[in-house]
């Protein structure tokens, strides 16, 4: 007998009418994985896998997929509080060996906690794990834990980019806080020296036919894929073709005020305003002075935008992924006749902005799958200006600055400012830059009766929170110093008593490998 059903008030989705208690909502997104995945970086050090580890868990985390990176580097400095010299990393350096991989076993149990109890579908173990050995014990653990295991190696032999890479990223780590750059470059090549003489690569076509794999060959020049299980392995390989490091900017905007701004009504397909006119020739002005080499510009396949984008006398691509969020039976109303007219959709839109799906329209969570080809395109791309609308810029720089599904929908993306966002090493720096004409102000801030709402203490790429209810932290594992016979310090370092606390709080300390 076919079952009853209920719709979800907010999400407008059916759902099955027996009294069971609800499931708890473990992502923003879809099901992707039949079973939890950990995904197994491989790599001498130096050669991106944290870079590669961290922007692949924001890409995740943003299409819904709840994944967290364990770096074994920041364990091994929880326990070793005062780095020596790369005599901690010598094959034959038997305490050390020991001290090594019981923070690797640490990281793990972490990652079967997160993955079995903390709804996470996942885990990104960030280390080196560059022999078959290391390899065979995680691919063990992942076997009695019923998990899935994806290896992404990064392989680089050009001595340019991996001095490239420790000058501008290795050596800013707590492991040479107060050290010359000279002594410390000098000290992490003799690193690398050391797991280069047990670097055991993947190989697809022998040893390691069996695995599911990407290496990504010299920053993405080539590519080997081997055995791709299901949906979301091929999704992140398709992610990681795509991305680049080549240095570039892209600029985000919103269209010039429309006639609807003016007017507080959502939504339509008005045209610009006197104001926004003036912006669009002041966005003109912008981008001569940018002086961007071939610059591209995106716009909506909406009139404000296209007009906006008609100023600039550029060659400009529409975009119908770009247009702004459909708001349904409430377009082209202000928000006091939605709360007259419709006041429990009003109401339940306050609720959770995120996942609220407008009648016969769409939600954030609909306009970020929407805009997964884009944030695809920009990542292949490198001087790009988009111009589009608030919930869309607001879903673009979410990805970029990494902000949760609960702070997005709440980003403040002003008319007639830039954002000008620059890819760094582990991030994205902004900087705003009004182009000083006035315009009205479309924000509307959280309402206070969501604000007393869960507030999530997990940011999202980080192995520890950033706020905790327990009065006390919890190391993970017990100091091993003790038990490690410590060389003498580099001579261009000077020791200092490292701060007490735990990794993943100081987001700009560089990741090292295990």
């Amino acid at each position: 007998m076919p079952m009853e059903l209920t719709q979800s008030r907010i999400q407008k989705i059916w759902l099955p009418n027996d009294n069971r208690p609800a499931l708890p909502r473990r992502s923003c997104g879809p099901q992707l994985a039949n079973s939890p995945t950990v995904i197994v970086m491989v790599g001498l050090p130096a050669r991106g896998k944290t870079y590669i580890s961290k922007k692949l868990t924001r890409y995740l985390n943003w299409i819904g997929v709840p994944t967290k990176v364990f770096n074994v580097g920041e364990y091994r400095r929880e326990v070793v509080k005062h780095y020596s010299s790369y005599d901690f990393f010598r094959p034959d350096n038997e305490e050390a060996m020991k001290v090594r991989r019981q923070c690797a076993l640490a990281a793990l149990r972490d990652v079967k906690l997160y993955l079995t109890e903390e709804a996470g579908q996942i885990a990104v173990f960030d280390a080196t794990n560059t022999t078959r050995e290391r390899r065979g014990m995680i691919l063990n653990f992942a076997k009695e834990n019923g998990f899935k295991v994806f290896f992404i190696e990064s392989v680089c032999n050009d001595p340019t980019v991996v001095a490239t890479n420790v000058m501008e990223v290795k050596l800013s780590s707590p492991d040479y806080r107060d050290c010359n750059s000279a002594d410390a470059m000098e000290d992490f090549m003799k690193r690398i020296n050391c797991y280069q003489a047990s670097y055991q690569p993947l190989d697809p076509d022998d040893y390691d036919r069996e695995l599911s794999l990407i290496k990504v060959i010299d920053v993405g020049r080539r590519f080997l894929v081997n055995r791709v299980q299901d949906h979301i392995q091929s999704r992140i390989v398709y992610y990681l073709m795509n991305i680049h490091v080549q240095p570039r900017t892209i600029y985000l905007c919103r269209h010039g005020e429309s006639e609807f701004n003016l007017k507080g009504k959502i939504g339509g397909d008005s045209g610009l305003s006197n104001r926004g006119k003036k912006f669009a020739m002041a966005l003109n002005k912008f981008v001569e002075e940018q002086n961007m080499k071939d610059l591209k510009v995106w716009t909506s396949q909406l009139k404000r935008t296209i007009q906006t984008a008609e100023a600039l006398q550029l060659p400009y691509e529409q975009w119908k992924a770009l247009n702004e969020i459909d708001a349904g039976v409430c377009e082209e109303m202000t928000y006091e006749e939605i709360r007259d007219q419709h006041p429990e959709e009003f109401a339940l839109r306050d609720q959770d902005k995120y996942y609220y799906r407008y009648p016969s329209g769409e939600s954030y969570q609909d306009l970020v799958q929407r805009l997964e080809p884009v944030i695809m395109e920009l990542e292949r791309q490198e001087n790009v200006l988009v111009i589009c609308h608030q919930a869309v810029m607001r879903c673009l720089l979410a990805y970029f600055l990494d902000k949760s599904a609960d702070e997005m929908p709440y980003l403040k993306c002003p008319l007639h400012t830039v954002l000008k966002l620059t890819p760094v090493a582990y991030g994205c720096r902004v900087e705003s830059i009004s182009l000083n004409i006035e315009a009205v102000n479309t924000h509307r801030e959280r309402p206070e009766e969501a604000k007393k709402g869960p507030n999530p203490l997990m940011r999202r790429n980080s192995v520890t929170p950033l706020a905790s209810p327990e009065p006390t932290k919890k190391p993970r594992i017990n100091s091993f110093e003790e038990h490690v016979a410590v060389p003498s310090a580099l001579p261009g370092c000077v020791p200092q008593e490292v701060p007490t606390q735990l990794p993943g709080q100081n987001m700009n300390n560089s990741q090292k490998p295990l």
